[in-house]
């Protein structure tokens, strides 16, 4: 136990220098860290958000918003089909969460219900199998009731939710934040955290926005006065513009969407120098634009935005290059967050914000200095402790300890882990669980002493009994720290993370540092009585 090769003492020795290294920068400011030579570690931990100030956003997915539209979309698949099957019909309408709709021949409610269950769209079941998406019912007056079986809506809410984090994610991630937080908690909402952030209405401006992006043709055989007054065809909505009072007879169906677009960038018009957003659409999108501006010549084609008309300029030539530019009183960051928008693509339902708390930097400095002084005093009071209880060995121990710790911070900073005020407390726990083996090793060595053995036999016996000892203690806080990194939240597993580490460390310092110090002084020095003995 006691006998150290030569690649050993120097990769024991390395680790404790490349520690020292790789934890130096967390003692320099970042905005200094520049002018550090390039051989040297650039990279120091990454504080949370309530260490250095930012933004927490609670946001929850408007599933109900969701299921409205895909009822809306019913509405017109089963006026399109009835129509089709020639079967006369009156009050379609969305009523309480269903497609309401009477059928006025009661000998034809039969083919009605025919041809309207092949408007369902087949989804897996609770047991694995599949079944249709829509509850289908009627009754003796000839009214049919389409509605949304309860699995299709449970499905609809789950990929909602799992799609609309994606999309937050893409759209922070295009900002460039640092070190975001963002996951789900419970059945519809998401959780963001961004640390730094010093304009977090922008953050909830892009994040609140659905942007979804349609092209619809505006129907020119409709006035807007006409429209307003109750004339608006079936299949027609009224849309309203950028300037106030200003609004567009639509025609529903989208002819292209945002989905089949690739690339949008900010950039300014050549003739103008207005800023606007340059878009390139897919082979499928390219192909259908192409085909409507050739076939609507002479026509406005609206690019609408989230139900707003952003601009509705004249088809003048067929546009066949699949590329496009939306322009619309831009400023460049507006350009900008709309570009973002389109290129991390729209949600499926839109977000609520239910919560927003902002956290001052002035008030994560004081956390962070209350985390230092705390640090410091329980280094402190351990080094003094373990001095006078374990005399030397205690001091050996102490340089442990103040290596766990340069070593702890080092491997942070290696991962980018984020530290967060659990995450000091979790330091602070791991300083006293790190003496906890040493204190068993001398424990021991301080009994084998008792017992009459020679310093050599002592030592030796004392590392080799209390190591299964200290191996079960530390795995056991190790798989529970597992678990709280599994079940938790942020700060939980921020916290888990920094024991799991600190706890690592400690047993390397403790089973190997502390080791190569004792044989160091024990070679030298070749005592008759141990100093640890009372």
């Amino acid at each position: 136990m006691l006998q150290f090769s030569g690649l050993k003492i120097f990769l024991i020795c390395a680790v404790c220098v490349l520690g020292v290294l790789f934890a130096a920068p967390n003692l320099i400011p970042e905005a200094e860290r520049d002018n550090l030579p390039g051989w040297l570690p650039h990279r120091g931990v990454t504080l949370g958000l309530d260490l250095q100030g930012g933004s927490h956003i609670l946001l929850e997915v408007g599933v109900e918003a969701m299921v409205h539209e895909r009822l809306e979309t019913l509405v017109h698949d089963v006026r399109r089909t009835l129509r089709g099957q020639q079967i006369g019909y009156t009050g379609l309408r969305v009523q309480n969460d269903a497609v309401r709709v009477r059928v006025r021949e009661p000998e034809k409610q039969e083919q009605a219900l025919a041809v309207l269950r092949k408007l369902s769209h087949p989804i897996s079941g609770p047991l694995g199998g599949s079944e249709s998406d829509l509850d289908i019912s009627t009754s003796k007056d000839g009214l049919i009731t389409v509605a949304l079986s309860r699995q299709a809506m449970e499905q609809r809410q789950q990929g909602a939710v799992a799609q609309s984090l994606e999309i937050v994610r893409r759209r922070i991630d295009q900002l460039g934040m640092r070190e975001p937080a963002i996951q789900r908690e419970g059945a519809k909402r998401i959780l963001v955290q961004l640390p730094g952030v010093n304009d977090p209405q922008r953050i909830k401006d892009l994040l609140g926005k659905t942007a979804k992006l349609t092209f619809q043709l505006v129907d020119s055989g409709v006035s807007l006065e006409a429209a307003r007054q109750g004339h608006l065809p079936p299949g027609d909505e009224v849309l309203p513009g950028q300037q106030q009072g200003e609004a567009y007879v639509l025609q529903k169906r989208a002819i292209i969407t945002g989905e089949n677009l690739v690339d949008a960038q900010p950039s300014f018009d050549s003739r103008t120098g207005e800023p606007v957003v340059n878009f390139r659409f897919d082979s499928v999108g390219s192909k259908r634009f192409g085909d409507v501006t050739r076939a609507n010549v002479g026509r406005l084609f609206a690019i609408v935005l989230d139900n707003k008309v952003i601009s509705a300029p004249v088809i003048r030539e067929p546009i066949t290059g699949g590329s496009g530019q939306i322009s619309g009183q831009f400023t460049v960051q507006s350009a900008n967050d709309l570009a973002v928008l389109l290129r991390a693509g729209a949600l499926p339902a839109p977000l609520t914000v239910l919560e927003e708390r902002t956290v001052g930097p002035g008030l994560g400095a004081d956390s962070i200095r209350a985390g230092v002084v705390s640090i410091i005093v329980a280094v402190i009071l351990v080094v003094v402790y373990m001095m006078l209880t374990y005399g030397l060995f205690g001091l050996f121990a102490d340089v442990a300890l103040v290596f766990n710790l340069i070593i702890t911070l080092a491997v942070m900073s290696m991962l980018q882990a984020t530290l967060t005020l659990p995450g000091i407390a979790g330091l602070l726990l791991s300083l006293g669980m790190s003496v906890d083996a040493n204190v068993l090793i001398n424990e021991r060595i301080r009994e084998e002493t008792h017992n009459g053995r020679s310093p050599l036999a002592a030592i030796e016996t004392g590392f080799k009994r209390a190591f299964s000892t200290i191996i079960d203690a530390n795995m056991t806080t190790l798989i529970k720290m597992l678990i709280l990194y599994m079940l938790g939240s942020g700060a939980v597993k921020g916290f888990a993370v920094t024991i799991s580490i600190g706890i690592l460390c400690s047993m390397f310092t403790a089973l190997l540092l502390v080791r190569l110090m004792i044989a160091t002084w024990l070679r030298r020095r070749r005592p008759k009585h141990l100093p640890v003995a009372a």
